[in-house]
């Protein structure tokens, strides 16, 4: 894990509008913070691998898979689904971007869904538990840590080329918001005290708390292109140093 030592930056769904990301990062220098980007940094704006190629080289930088990432990787896969990687906001530019570009596709394959930091926060790309589907059915003698399981699935499902599991699992809403048991079995489960998150864009001028904070949700509508932003939306919003 990068910059471990570090103070840590959330970045939520950037979403290809890499000037509004240039400018919310410009406060932070990368050599000062431990930057982890919440995924979906693709679709809607019209520089969605130019934000990987950034996220990816940002020193002290962590990048987690997001669900558009997943829908990306299916459509450079079988190009049945790229109609549907369209009508999310794909951009046929950027399918075709990282197509020709070996060493990048590699790299987002081998993404983690989720990271816990030292402090006891999962960072995770969406506010829900679907991600337990990617377990196993029989928990009992496994005493390996739940979140290196799930991540290591979810490498096997992309290697297998079964990115319509992927898709399922984090497709979900916000659940976390409005079902605080359910929150605290997944805090639980994953041995956490809070869960930082993106996907569902709030409406908040900051990262939106939910719940005493022990769920954070930093998808503040970043980009322009998006069906769900709003002029002048806060960088803040989406950009925000993770307090203790």
């Amino acid at each position: 894990m990068a910059g471990a030592d570090l103070p840590v930056l959330i970045v939520g769904d950037v979403h290809g509008d890499i000037e509004r990301l240039f400018a919310a990062l410009k406060p932070y220098p990368a050599t000062e913070w431990h930057t982890i980007f919440l995924g979906d940094l693709v679709d809607y704006g019209a520089y969605g691998v130019g934000c990987l190629r950034y996220a990816r080289d940002r020193l002290n930088t962590d990048v987690i898979l997001g669900n558009h990432e997943v829908a990306m990787l299916w459509a450079l896969r079988d190009p049945t689904r790229i109609g549907f990687f369209i009508t999310i906001g794909g951009q046929q530019h950027d399918l075709d971007e990282l197509r020709s570009d070996g060493p990048l596709q590699e790299w987002l394959k081998t993404r983690p869904l989720m990271i816990k930091l030292a402090d006891g926060t999962l960072a995770q790309h969406c506010g829900n538990d679907d991600y337990r589907l990617l377990l196993a059915d029989d928990l009992s003698d496994d005493l390996s840590d739940p979140v290196d399981r799930i991540n290591s699935a979810a490498t096997l499902v992309l290697e297998a080329g079964n990115a319509d599991l992927l898709w399922q699992v984090m497709s979900g809403k916000g659940a976390f918001a409005t079902q605080p048991e359910r929150l605290e079995r997944w805090l639980k489960l994953t041995g956490c005290r809070r869960v930082v998150f993106g996907h569902t864009p709030h409406r908040n001028s900051t990262p939106a708390r939910y719940h005493h904070s022990k769920a954070i949700n930093f998808d503040g509508g970043l980009s322009r292109s998006h069906r769900m932003y709003r002029r002048g939306a806060p960088l803040a919003a989406s950009v925000a140093p993770l307090e203790p």
